[in-house]
């Protein structure tokens, strides 16, 4: 019967009244509900489940499903039903609700049912549609939401993590993921999900959503599933896939930015400073270190980081901006890790790379600028006044000396400055220009200093200003050529038997300004020559005797002797 029949038909019993419609030639159909999305109708050749009520026109009930506590099934069409139910059952949705009134001739006819239905009875069904499905159907799949970026799809033997909802095709829940706060974990076509869902999450890509119609026969078919799945029935799964990987996987990289210049890249062994955002595949955030505001240090190569780490921090740059991402087998495995990496879970790493070294690493002297006719150059126990600029490798300004108002001053090999630098400084040329490369082991080491990260790579511009000749380690003042014979009377200038200061002070500068020795360089020669004094007057008594004044050549030729 066409649907136009069927409004006719319905109009007319509208008039006429359905309590008592007279002699009927074919079964009386109201469709009292009608959902607003009906995907299918029973067609001839259809399997269906559904719900009824079965009732004289007294009201009386002669049979219920809903009694029994189970649906009905059965094929429509082929003869397996009155022929009254048969036609009352087409171009029914699912959730669909109708009214149905059987004739005798259409029901049980002059004969009936013994003991239950009386011949010539007209019978009345409440009925509701339940489930439709065909031997010819095949997986129904509507994807609802797709990231716009999909590397990669699910195969067979890939190993899926994913949430769902499972209900029937009416809409009553018999299952949910989220219900146990856990997604499902399996593998994909091994055999361990049913067929329908097998191949329906061929094809996902990580954070994809998708509908998935299944009928029974690629579902639990016959038996149904314990109490919530009857038999033959359609089932849908709302899915969401969080994540996937295969067994066979290894990390997979995406540069997203790579420095223009790229002198050396990291290896086994290196120590690296990163800066990395943490999260699963459906984007959610487990771990990062910029909420710590500090970087994540450690040697690669070497077993201290997750080897899907380990590996994807391989041959990177110096600023280099890296995606790792691991399958779980090269993280945190089956059983995850705290309450924030789930087991079996992949993990995306965005790296930045700030620094790294190797503790066999020296300084490395990059000249920018060299004078032409350089000949002389500073060395250890040089006094020295440079300009300098000091960052990160990533660009981090630290001090500069230009920030005060005079350069830096320095004595070469003093200890006064980083092992590092001092390196960087020696062998060069007044108004020379120079970068160094400083590793923290000749920096500042793995505690850092005020506002010098641990384990930091510092960078110098550095340029020399002037220099001037040094003296031996441990000498304050020393003679360009054989001291005098006769010095203490020399230095007594007053011929009074004693050097007070002032007499130390007026002999030392003439040799200076004589060119017979030199001072240590400093910034302040009175100081210098005070500390020799204080040195000569042994007794402290403000003067110096014949017995006290010795050269420090002969105070160490002393000491020799003692330690003989």
């Amino acid at each position: 019967m066409s649907p136009g029949c069927l409004v006719l038909l319905l109009s007319i019993l509208g008039a006429l009244g359905l309590g008592d419609p007279g002699p009927l030639e074919d079964v009386v159909i109201d469709r009292y509900y009608i959902p607003k999305i009906c995907l299918r109708e029973v067609q001839m050749g259809d399997f269906i489940r559904y719900h009824y009520n079965g009732t004289f026109k007294d009201g009386k009930k002669f049979d219920s499903s809903y009694d029994r506590g189970a649906t009905v099934a059965g094929v429509v069409g082929v003869g397996r039903l009155i022929t009254g139910m048969d036609r009352g059952l087409q171009g029914m949705c699912v959730n669909e609700r109708r009214h149905l009134i059987v004739p005798p001739h259409l029901g049980y006819g002059s004969i009936g049912v013994a003991g239950l239905i009386p011949p010539d009875a007209t019978l009345y069904f409440d009925v509701v549609m339940l489930d439709i499905w065909n031997k010819n159907d095949k997986l129904q799949i509507t994807t609802l939401s797709k990231p716009e970026r999909c590397n990669r799809t699910v195969e067979n033997s890939d190993f899926v993590r994913y949430h769902y909802n499972g209900t029937l095709l009416d809409g009553t829940p018999f299952d949910s993921s989220y219900s146990k706060d856990s997604t499902y974990d399996t593998y994909v076509g091994t055999g361990w999900l049913i067929k329908g869902m097998d191949q329906g999450l061929l094809g996902m890509c990580a954070g994809e959503k998708r509908s998935i119609i299944i009928p029974p026969f690629l579902a639990y078919g016959e038996k149904g599933y314990g109490t919530v799945i009857p038999p033959q029935a359609s089932l849908v799964f709302s899915v969401l896939l969080v994540d996937f990987h295969n067994p066979k996987d290894g990390i997979f990289l995406e540069h997203l930015e790579v420095p223009a210049s790229c002198k050396r890249r990291a290896v086994t062994g290196d120590f690296v400073r990163y800066h990395y955002n943490g999260t699963l595949m459906d984007g959610t955030l487990f771990d990062s270190s910029y909420s710590r505001n500090h970087t994540y240090n450690t040697y690669i190569g070497k077993g201290y980081i997750i080897p899907g780490m380990d590996q994807g921090l391989q041959g990177v740059c110096m600023g280099e901006r890296r995606r790792v991402i691991i399958p779980p087998h090269l993280a945190y495995g089956e059983n995850g890790t705290g309450n924030k990496i789930p087991g079996s879970a992949v993990l995306i790493f965005d790296v930045h790379i700030i620094d790294f070294h190797n503790p066999a690493d020296t300084v490395e002297i990059e000249t920018v600028y060299r004078p032409e006719g350089c000949n002389v150059t500073t060395r250890d126990r040089d006094f020295i006044r440079y300009h300098y600029n000091c960052s990160l490798l990533d660009g981090t300004k630290l001090f500069s000396s230009h920030d005060y108002e005079k350069p830096q001053e320095v004595t070469l090999g003093a200890n006064k400055v980083i092992e590092g630098l001092n390196t960087g400084l020696l062998n060069m040329c007044a108004g020379e220009r120079r970068v160094l490369i400083i590793p923290p082991h000749l920096g500042h080491g793995e505690s850092g200093a005020r506002g010098v990260p641990g384990s930091a790579v510092l960078r110098f511009e550095v340029e020399l200003i002037s220099m001037e000749e040094g003296v031996p380690e441990g000498y304050l003042f020393i003679w360009h050529g054989d001291p005098p014979a006769s010095l203490y009377e020399q230095m007594d200038l007053n011929k009074d038997g004693e050097i007070p200061a002032d007499e130390f002070s007026t002999f030392i500068k003439t040799q200076v300004a004589e060119g017979k020795g030199r001072l240590m360089p400093s910034s302040d020669p009175e100081k210098v020559i005070a500390d020799m004094f204080r040195n000569q007057d042994r007794n402290q008594d403000g003067k110096i005797t014949s017995e006290e004044l010795k050269l420090k050549s002969d105070e160490d030729q002393e000491k020799i002797h003692e330690e003989l």
